[in-house]
């Protein structure tokens, strides 16, 4: 899913506008749950593998079906790379990470995004200065994040060393995020639904590659998969994929930068909500103080940008 920062080209009805806004902040605050439920009882990168090859062959198809021209072999590679970044090493990442840490911090450190997106675009890609007061976003969303992640206070069921595992594999996992969405405006991508779904299906590809290198499977484990574990994966395909992706792009097409971004604010409460309420996850005081400056951080950063 990568992020689009179209103007908005004219004023929405309300109610639809905010129908997409509350679609992109429930169902996408609520994948952390429901990924930690598919891959609970079975090998993440498969899950991973086998909900984007579904949900980018209904994606795809149905671009074709409405009359969406062929992409061409380059639109195919361009797409290609972006799924394997956002999806293979990015949600990857994600899906294995949340083997080790609860889910509500893994949205947390998710929603930390803008601060890789700031970095990395004023240190390679654009070479943009930040403004001073999206530096102090950056400043005050580092000290969320070791106040998050300090290991004498991460609570759950692993070791100190698991938990720093799993931060560090969404971490990388965001850097991917990060590189995927800055190199999107740079490429040759084909036009709405196909493209997304050209990268769910690369994306795919590569990860059910990985999974059958890495993971005790075969293609045909999810034969084998608990009924907890098929339900979360259908509810990811549709609300995940195809509803929340379809909402976010059309908040980018019709809604302004600003307000898409806040979904970087609310994902992160919702997921931790639910993980309190459905996964039992406990979280210490100072990790909530920490979601809370790393908020922060982001905040600043969103409203410091040039």
């Amino acid at each position: 899913m990568q992020v689009i920062t179209s103007p908005a080209t004219s004023t929405p009805n309300r109610a639809t506008l905010w129908g997409n806004l509350i679609s992109v902040y429930i169902l996408w605050g609520s994948t952390y749950l429901f990924i930690h439920f598919m891959t609970e009882q079975m090998p993440p990168l498969y899950m991973v593998s086998i909900r984007y090859l579904i949900a980018g062959s209904i994606l795809y198809g149905y671009a074709r079906l409405t009359g969406t021209p062929s992409p061409t072999r380059l639109e195919w590679r361009s797409a290609g790379i972006i799924g394997v970044l956002l999806l293979t090493i990015a949600n990857g990442c994600l899906s294995v990470g949340l083997q080790y840490i609860p889910s509500g911090m893994a949205a947390l450190l998710g929603g930390l995004l803008p601060v890789y997106l700031l970095t990395l675009n004023w240190i390679s890609f654009g070479r943009k200065r930040p403004s001073n007061l999206a530096l102090a976003g950056l400043t005050v969303g580092l000290i969320g994040i070791y106040l998050l992640i300090k290991p004498d206070k991460l609570q759950g069921t692993g070791g100190i060393d698991a938990k720093l595992i799993g931060v560090g594999l969404i971490a990388f996992g965001n850097f991917a995020w990060a590189i995927g969405t800055l190199l999107t405006p740079r490429l040759t991508l084909p036009a709405g639904a196909i493209s997304s779904g050209i990268q769910m299906i690369v994306g795919g590809i590569a990860t059910l590659v990985l999974s059958l290198i890495l993971e005790p499977v075969t293609p045909w484990s999810i034969l084998d998969a608990p009924p907890k574990a098929i339900g979360s994966m259908i509810y990811l395909v549709i609300f995940g994929s195809i509803i929340g992706f379809s909402s976010y792009s059309w908040l980018a097409r019709n809604a302004s930068p600003q307000l898409l971004s806040t979904y970087a604010f609310v994902n992160p409460v919702v997921a931790m909500l639910l993980g309190t309420m459905f996964a039992g996850e406990v979280f210490s005081s100072q990790s909530f103080m920490g979601a809370i400056v790393a908020l922060v951080g982001v905040v600043l950063i969103t409203l410091g940008r040039k």
